[in-house]
């Protein structure tokens, strides 16, 4: 018999941490779940990733408002992914801004996304009846935004593809202080189902040649020293370099994507295994590490009914 379907059987509720980690700016951690960041200026606020419905994103906001009463001007979207977006519509944002690659994800594969991601993870959905939409930007930029919060300047860029095409990541130069979205992650492992994994490592490097004094991941704990960035950055490096690399070398023996996937998680599960979503995440990642190794480079669009049977297929 199968497993039980991705985090279909993960209910149990997870303790949140609202911690400083520069001068103004926050980390919203949440045991491995989906992480938000906070930044307050001496006139707007801006939310790093809205959560998953407005209801989740109400306890956001209440963080917020414990601290400061500034209005939440701006809302940054690091890249498409369901669980991340679709509670946007709970801060009234004036601005929610999107790179233009992800604004192509939002129109290409919204709506397929949206339904694969709540049939992986109904916890991660709670109020979901009060979404009103799909999240769409007000502001789109190419390669680098930067917006003024008063006091406090902040970049948002693009510097390259990984966890998605389009991913962002939100920099306070002032502060050394980087919120990285999926693309780092911390004692949590990626999610790779739209990855550009060949491309990953590269960008990576760059994130490491900022060199951070605090990072927020997209999941895990927030990193608060230099050595603590590193270490999240290399480590995500060194998984997704592994998982392509595995995943090429079966491709390259002509193996099947059940052998490939068998391979992968006796290599990988000794390393990674004790990371969040490990089982979760891999069916996932190793297909499209093999569709990639394959010479699929835009990734296939997931659907609530291809999860279900590339999952049985994978776990039989």
């Amino acid at each position: 018999m199968a497993k039980e379907f991705a985090s279909k059987a993960d209910l149990g509720e997870k303790e949140v941490t609202f911690s400083e980690i520069g001068k103004g700016c926050y980390a919203y951690t949440t045991e491995g779940d989906p992480n938000s960041g906070v930044i307050i200026g001496d006139k707007y606020v801006m939310v790093i990733e809205a959560q998953a419905t407005p209801r989740m994103a109400k306890d956001v906001i209440a963080r917020v408002r414990e601290i400061t009463d500034k209005p939440i001007k701006y809302l940054v979207l690091t890249h498409y992914h369901a669980v991340r977006v679709l509670g946007a519509s709970e801060y009234q944002a004036e601005e929610i801004i999107m790179s233009q690659k992800t604004n192509e994800m939002v129109e290409e594969r919204g709506k397929q996304d949206w339904a694969s991601e709540f049939e992986r993870f109904p916890r991660l959905f709670r109020g979901h009846e009060s979404i009103p939409g799909l999240t769409h930007p007000t502001m789109i930029f190419e390669d680098k935004l930067t917006v003024e919060l008063g006091n406090k300047k902040v970049e948002i860029m693009h510097v390259g593809e990984g966890h998605t095409r389009g991913d962002s990541i939100v920099w306070v130069p002032s502060e050394k202080v980087m919120y990285a979205g999926d693309l780092v992650e911390y004692g949590a492992t990626p999610y790779c189902g739209d990855a550009q994994l060949k491309n990953w490592p590269l960008t990576l490097q760059k994130l490491s040649d900022f060199k951070p004094k605090a990072l927020v991941p997209g999941r895990g704990e927030a990193l608060k020293n230099e050595i603590e960035c590193q270490e999240a950055i290399q480590m995500t490096s060194e998984y997704v370099t592994m998982l392509y690399q595995e995943a090429l070398l079966s491709v390259t023996r002509g193996e099947t994507l059940k052998k490939c996937y068998d391979t992968l998680m006796k290599n990988m599960t000794p390393r990674f295994g004790e990371w969040v979503i490990f089982e979760h995440c891999m069916p996932f990642n190793v297909t499209r590490a093999f569709d990639e190794a394959g010479g699929i480079d835009h990734p296939r669009i997931w659907t609530d009914k291809r999860d279900v049977d590339m999952w049985n297929e994978l776990n039989s």
